[in-house]
């Protein structure tokens, strides 16, 4: 009779252990990030910005170089002081550009910093409402440092979250 209750205590403790199981499963971040649609369309937006400022820029150069040449042409006709105030008048000219071009760039890096961390945020949390509309205790992140060396078959839900969140950003 003791026998049939530790049994019976046992195979209860089974049950509701099982039936109290966490729900777990991760996403390749990289993956996520990279293969979102939102995310490709604003790193090809700031592509195309990017090219269009080194444009902008290489033509301001080209004039500089012109400007260059000219003086090389004529710095022997050209007095002492003529050539000292032309080449102190280039080399200002030319760090006015250098400091165009460092903040034009810094400027343009900075808003791309602004938009994909929104863009990451956005992704975060969606998984986060993710798991909870689908019932996860956890949904772990995985990226190229390995935060999970190994995970069982089944558990990684990186296509399923991707398409998800791709049908929502439409």
């Amino acid at each position: 009779m003791k026998m049939k209750k530790v049994i019976l205590l046992v195979f209860g403790a089974v049950v509701l252990s099982s039936c109290n199981q966490e729900k777990t499963a991760y996403v390749d971040n990289s993956q996520l990030i990279q293969d979102f649609k939102e995310m490709k369309s604003t790193e090809a937006k700031f592509t195309k910005k990017s090219e269009k400022l080194k444009k902008e820029l290489d033509s301001v150069a080209q004039q500089f170089q012109l400007e260059v040449q000219q003086y090389q042409q004529q710095s022997a006709s050209l007095s002492s002081a003529e050539k000292q105030e032309k080449e102190s008048m280039l080399m200002q000219k030319q760090q006015q550009l250098q400091r165009q071009q460092q903040m034009q760039s810094n400027q343009l890096r900075e808003e791309s910093d602004v938009v994909i961390d929104s863009l990451i945020t956005k992704v975060k949390d969606f998984v986060a409402d993710y798991g909870e509309k689908n019932g996860y205790t956890y949904i772990f992140g995985s990226n190229e440092s390995a935060n999970i060396m190994y995970a069982k078959e089944g558990r990684d839900i990186t296509e399923e979250v991707l398409k998800a969140l791709n049908e929502s950003a439409k």
